[in-house]
């Protein structure tokens, strides 16, 4: 009997409307670690957990749990629960199950500060029509500067729009018949873009990565575009630019997070703000449900776990 736990009850609800497609031997359980397990739940036999929430707290807690196997998160990002998973079992991230939010999300973003649509809504408040020439979205260049998993549903969005899309990555390759370049031309191609969407994870590598001598590479006038962590573009030189007016922000992840009522960054000039939803849509749930089913059935097969970003680690002496 594989043991696993859910703290989502809307992803609970999922799998047990279609028990059919989860393999034989598998058991399910409603639990938030934030919570005492069920009495009927010994902790020695919980084998996974899926988190709805992964915080320090909840992490914490899995250690308890002497037979735990795999520790799946709800998101793409995973360096805040690195520090605070059990070592014994494998960390899982939520590869795929965010991209088409996210990608939509990053598109919407693009597309209001383009089109203005931002200050059409605020316009509309005060009963004001005010046309004006705005920048399109075609014929623009866009950097995608993270092509994983999400960076590519982005940029298959961007295409039909008509615009030159320009892939950034860790290394240089090439991915579906375009070139993706390496993260060590970002200098080089940020004079020549329009429009830069980041979708980077948050490493030492990329903290900071979009900082104020990378900022102050893009021409006048050109968007920053942020999905992915916050941290990725230095907070204090992206205010700087936007207040004078050179550059543009559409941010649905910032630093810090979330953003203080009196940060200067809600009322700069062309900042348009989301509070951190780009994976938070109803397409979530089955596609999270469709991970834990694909999880379950490597685990019931023998094979090693899916999304792994932590291996097991082995204990000290």
């Amino acid at each position: 009997m594989l043991t696993v736990t859910l703290a989502h009850p809307g992803v609970l609800e999922a799998l047990r409307r279609d028990p059919d497609l989860l393999p034989p031997g598998v058991r399910l359980v409603a639990w938030d670690p934030a919570d005492a397990l069920p009495d009927d739940v010994p902790a020695a036999d919980v084998d996974v957990v899926v988190l709805a929430r992964a915080d320090r707290e909840r992490l914490e807690r899995l250690h308890a749990l002497p037979a735990l196997r795999v520790v799946q998160l709800p998101s793409a990002g995973y360096e805040h629960a690195v520090p605070h998973a059990p070592g014994s079992a494998a960390l899982c991230n939520a590869r795929g199950v965010h991209d088409a939010g996210t990608a939509e999300l990053a598109v919407a973003l693009l597309l209001a500060s383009q089109r203005g649509i931002d200050d059409a809504v605020r316009d509309a408040q005060e009963g004001r029509w005010r046309p004006q020439e705005r920048r399109s979205l075609a014929d623009r260049r866009v950097m995608v500067l993270g092509h994983g998993s999400i960076g590519a549903a982005v940029a298959r969005r961007l295409e039909p729009f008509e615009v030159d899309v320009v892939r950034v990555a860790s290394r240089p390759r090439t991915e579906d018949g375009a070139p993706v370049h390496g993260v060590q031309e970002l200098g080089g191609l940020l004079p020549t873009v329009d429009a830069v969407v980041a979708v980077l994870p948050l490493t030492e590598a990329t903290r900071g990565l979009l900082g104020a001598e990378a900022l102050a590479a893009l021409p006048d006038g050109a968007v920053v575009v942020n999905v992915g962590r916050g941290a990725v573009v230095d907070t204090d030189a992206l205010v700087a630019e936007v207040s004078t007016g050179r550059l543009r922000a559409a941010l649905d992840v910032v630093d810090p997070e979330p953003l203080p009522a009196d940060h200067p960054l809600w009322r700069a000039p062309g900042v348009v703000l989301t509070p951190h939803v780009g994976g938070h849509t109803d397409a979530t749930i089955p596609r999270m449900a469709d991970l834990v089913r694909r999880q379950v059935a490597a685990l019931v097969a023998g094979a090693p776990p899916l999304n792994v970003v932590r291996a097991v680690q082995e204990a000290a002496p």
